[in-house]
């Protein structure tokens, strides 16, 4: 099979676009036409998996009734993420392990504990998402939810937490069991609260993630959306095993190298589906050009949120190889947004709020990598609006920094 050579320029342009983020304001049918919730949205963040939704063309709408077209879960990396409604049940299989190993590196520090009991991780995840069935049948608060199942279980599934000055279930077989459990997060509580998913009648891994709707599947999804990807990157994704998806790449891909970015050893053997290969090679770089060059022509601007799904990808040095760009960006605390222009990042935003009611007041304060032109200037400024319209501000100031 022949390798197909791309570079980076068409990568960001080919990822750009499979990412929907060159669809218009309102583009997007309803909330759940925008593709990338087939492998979920992270709600993570103050805009959270809305906002992704918007800058995707998706309109304004409320996410926070059981008859919404969108689900909210805790799946991969025990995160919350949004999927369409319609979809929970065959999520849950696509997002649960592909093998006892692999469940025992998604629940970390709790794996030692039930291994050395004789308990197998995936029994102890159909456990506690059978507890945790019984305990939510109204909207219940996660410290309760977390209180009561403790109470419930044996030695190795819970342990002391220091900063709570308590003893509770381990955090991520309580998370990850919670959608096997049939269980939603409401939107916007915090803390989180859960409540049983209408119409879903739960089985607890009664599938895994290898019988998954190909639609849905997370190791095709990913390289759907990322590709072309190493297997180690799908891995750290998911957070699963090497091994297990080595053995789970489709058999449909095609071999990629990325001429001009040095991936870390490891990351270079590199894959997209055979159906995406002529699209990523007719790709033209000049797609981003401009936002190389700090403009805004031939290229769609948008603020992205800092755990936007574009940002979610591990090949880190196909948006930027300065180490400094980098830590910037997927800092731990106090991550900022991303500015792009046609897949490329040129630039950083984070946005702040003052007064109230009428008054109320948002700056978002931009800072370039590139010196911006009056293109780029003004497309910002353009979206900086529809954040402002998206958060219910009235009046919207942009600052942006040197270069």
């Amino acid at each position: 099979m022949d390798t197909l050579r791309v570079t980076g320029a068409q990568v960001r342009a080919w990822r750009h676009r499979r990412h929907e983020l060159d669809r218009p304001p309102g583009a997007a049918a309803s909330a759940e036409d925008v593709a990338v919730l087939d492998v979920g949205v992270q709600d993570t963040g103050s805009d959270g998996a809305a906002w992704a939704l918007v800058c995707r063309g998706a309109s304004t709408d409320s996410t926070d009734s059981t008859d919404s077209p969108l689900v909210l879960a805790w799946t991969l990396r025990g995160a919350p993420h949004a999927y369409r409604r319609a979809d929970a049940a065959e999520v849950a299989v696509a997002t649960a392990p592909f093998s006892e190993a692999d469940a025992a590196k998604r629940v970390i520090s709790a794996a030692p504990a039930l291994r050395a009991a004789g308990i197998d991780v995936l029994e102890a995840l159909r456990t506690v998402a059978g507890l945790e069935r019984e305990i939510v049948r109204s909207p219940t608060v996660k410290g309760e939810l977390s209180s009561r199942l403790s109470g419930r279980l044996d030695a190795p599934y819970v342990r002391f937490c220091a900063p709570c000055d308590a003893t509770h279930v381990y955090e991520m077989p309580f998370r990850l069991a919670a959608l096997q459990a049939g269980l939603e997060l409401e939107p916007g509580t915090s803390p989180p609260v859960l409540r049983r998913i209408p119409g879903l009648r739960p089985r607890p891994y009664a599938r895994l993630g290898d019988a998954a709707d190909p639609r849905l599947d997370v190791v095709r999804g990913y390289l759907r959306f990322y590709g072309p990807a190493s297997a180690k990157d799908v891995a750290e994704h998911l957070d699963a095993p090497l091994r297990d998806v080595r053995d789970r790449l489709p058999h449909d891909v095609v071999p990629v190298e990325v001429v001009d970015v040095a991936f870390p050893k490891g990351r270079q053997e590199r894959w997209v589906l055979a159906q995406d290969a002529d699209g990523l090679a007719g790709t033209s770089p000049d797609a981003v050009a401009g936002g190389r060059r700090g403009g805004a022509a031939d290229a769609q601007v948008r603020l992205v949120g800092p755990y936007d799904p574009y940002l979610q990808l591990r090949d880190r040095a196909v948006l930027t190889q300065d180490p400094a760009r980098a830590k910037d960006l997927w800092r731990t605390l106090g991550r900022p947004g991303a500015v792009l222009a046609g897949g490329d990042v040129v630039g950083t935003w984070r946005a702040r709020s003052a007064g109230s009611g009428a008054r109320r007041r948002l700056t978002v304060a931009v800072d370039p990598w590139f010196p911006p032109d009056r293109a780029l200037r003004g497309a910002v400024a353009e979206q900086a609006e529809r954040l402002a319209a998206f958060r219910g501000t009235g009046t919207v100031d942009v600052e942006v920094g040197g270069a």
